[in-house]
C-alpha cells in the first residue's frame, strides 16, 4: 500500500501517494532455475568454511560485534565529529517536505538515480506549481541520520504532465572541461634526445 507524502509549495500543502516504479516493470527480468537429473528443482544452500556442513537458506545472518561481544542495533548511536549526538531526521512520510530549492538540469544530472516514483492523481495545483521546474529536497524513507537528494518534476505521459520523484546519490567528481588541452614539454623531449646522440668517432 502506498504511503502518504506531503509537499508544501507556495504556502499550500498537498498530499500525494508516491508509487515506486520497479526496474522490472521497465526492463523486464529473467530467472534461472536449476534441476537435478530427476527433474526436481534444486535449492540454493551454503556451506561452512570446511565445506562439510550444509547450511539451508536463511540459515546465515549478519550481526554486530564490539570487542568480541554481540551488540544489538538498538544500542548503537550516531555521533558527529565532535562527539555529540547526530540529529535524527524524520522520515519524509511523517513530515511536510518543503519545495523551496529550485535547481537546474546540471544539478539533477550530477546525481546517480537509484529509485524513482510516480505520483498518480497528484493535485492539479501541485502539478501547476511545479510546472517546468525541478525542485530538490532531502529524502529518507525511514527516520535516519542520513538523507538522499530527491527531485520532484513533471514529465509528460500521453501528452499530459505527470509528477515524478527521483531519489539518487550525489556524484563526487569534478568536470574539468573539454577546452583544457595538455601541453607537451618539448624542451624536455629535446634534452632526452640529445642524450641519445651517437658519436661515430668512437667506432
Amino acid at each position: 500500500m502506498a504511503r502518504t507524502m506531503v509537499f508544501s509549495i507556495g504556502g499550500r500543502d498537498f498530499s500525494t501517494e508516491p508509487v515506486k516504479i520497479d526496474r522490472k516493470q521497465v526492463y523486464g527480468w529473467s530467472e534461472t532455475h536449476a534441476f537435478d537429473d530427476r527433474g526436481r528443482e534444486c535449492t540454493l544452500v551454503s556451506t561452512d568454511a570446511t565445506g562439510t556442513v550444509i547450511i539451508p537458506k536463511d540459515g546465515i545472518g549478519m550481526g554486530l560485534m564490539a570487542e568480541g561481544r554481540w551488540v544489538e542495533r538498538s544500542q548503537l548511536r550516531a555521533i558527529t565529529s565532535d562527539g555529540s549526538d547526530a540529529p535524527l531526521v524524520p522520515s519524509s512520510y511523517s513530515r511536510v517536505n518543503q519545495l523551496a530549492d529550485k535547481v537546474g538540469d546540471e544539478t539533477f544530472l550530477d546525481c546517480a538515480i537509484t529509485g524513482f516514483y510516480h505520483l498518480p492523481g497528484a493535485d492539479a495545483g501541485l502539478v501547476a506549481a511545479v510546472g517546468d521546474d525541478i525542485y530538490r529536497f532531502d529524502y529518507c524513507y525511514l527516520d535516519s541520520y542520513e538523507t538522499s537528494p530527491a527531485f520532484l518534476m513533471n514529465c509528460p505521459v500521453d501528452g499530459k504532465p505527470e509528477l515524478f520523484m527521483f531519489v539518487g546519490v550525489e556524484g563526487d567528481f569534478e568536470f574539468i572541461g573539454l577546452d583544457q588541452v595538455a601541453v607537451a614539454d618539448d624542451a624536455g623531449a629535446d634534452e632526452a634526445d640529445d642524450g641519445d646522440d651517437i658519436d661515430f668517432g668512437m667506432f
